[in-house]
């Protein structure tokens, strides 16, 4: 760590502090992330989950990791600095953004994804304060935090309970499904889209059946006959959802336009075509969302699509 200079702590979350930190040979400004536990073992390092996912992305619009430092106990990990993330933005603004600032959003957003899922990986923790925003802000964004990252191969049961920020909880998870995939980031994406219209989030649960609770009266309660697994999992778990009934109820692809005239009742401003992306990404059953790339090619993003890597 003598390479650095610590200049101010930005940042204290459950894993470890964020500092701002100079690096003396190159002056360039950097964010060194100072894990809480403890690591006598370097293998023990390298075997993190935010490590394993990091090293083998490499993308504008994921946060790039310059290295790993183990000084005794202690490690480092150290980034390119961003000084801000989506949701200082969100909250420094005094309206909602606007359609075309949406659409610069979602679209790197997405395109972090597919090139995320296309490596293997789903990130699992996808809200406001994970996307950084570069120097020139809303023009280069960056997906950020990557510890509770798994490898698809690895997703299977039993996966950890505990996934996501609530407000941006797939249903499956919320549920208790026994496996899920990367079908968790595109409902996390649906919700920070829409977050973007309405300046805050459209599924505030309180708890996570309230979470439950929330997504029902917005989307209406899911269709068993286009879900067939959700059938199994609530006999399982003894959950039973609340009846709400909007045009929304039915998520099978021939009604997502259903969806979508339900979602523009909650957020006027957005466009039918954005309502309908929105639609497919809020979908009940996840095998229904699209992937990333699948989204990235809808006719909300125009002709930006073939640009997508």
């Amino acid at each position: 760590m003598h390479r650095y200079k610590i200049i101010r702590e930005v940042h204290e979350g459950s894993f470890g502090v964020v500092s701002q930190a100079l690096a003396n040979d190159s002056g360039d400004i950097v964010a060194i992330k100072r894990m809480k536990h403890r690591f006598h073992q370097w293998q023990e390092c390298m075997e993190l989950r935010e490590v394993k996912a990091l090293k083998r992305l490499r993308h504008p619009n994921i946060v790039k990791l310059r290295e790993v430092l183990r000084d005794g106990d202690e490690l480092f990990f150290v980034f390119e600095y961003c000084e801000r993330n989506l949701f200082q933005v969100m909250k420094s603004m005094s309206r909602p953004f606007g359609e075309d600032e949406v659409r610069v959003v979602m679209f790197q957003v997405l395109r972090g994804l597919h090139y995320t899922h296309k490596s293997g990986v789903f990130h699992r923790d996808i809200k406001p304060e994970n996307i950084l925003c570069g120097a020139n802000g809303l023009e280069t964004l960056k997906l950020a935090d990557f510890g509770l990252a798994r490898e698809m191969v690895s997703a299977v049961p039993p996966l950890t309970d505990y996934v996501s920020t609530r407000w941006y909880r797939a249903p499956e998870i919320l549920l208790k499904f026994p496996a899920y995939s990367w079908h968790i980031d595109i409902w996390a994406a649906g919700a920070l889209m829409a977050e973007l219209y309405l300046q805050r989030p459209l599924f505030p649960g309180t708890s996570e059946a309230d979470q439950i609770h929330k997504i029902c009266l917005v989307l209406g309660s899911p269709d068993e006959n286009n879900w067939p697994e959700l059938k199994t999992v609530l006999k399982h778990t003894g959950y039973c959802l609340p009846e709400c009934s909007t045009t929304a109820a039915d998520q099978s692809g021939a009604t997502t336009t259903s969806a979508a005239a339900a979602l523009l009742k909650w957020i006027p401003t957005m466009s039918p075509s954005a309502a309908e992306l929105l639609a497919g990404m809020l979908s009940w059953n996840p095998v229904q969302r699209p992937s990333a790339r699948q989204a990235l090619e809808h006719p909300f993003f125009g002709t930006a699509a073939p640009n997508a890597q």
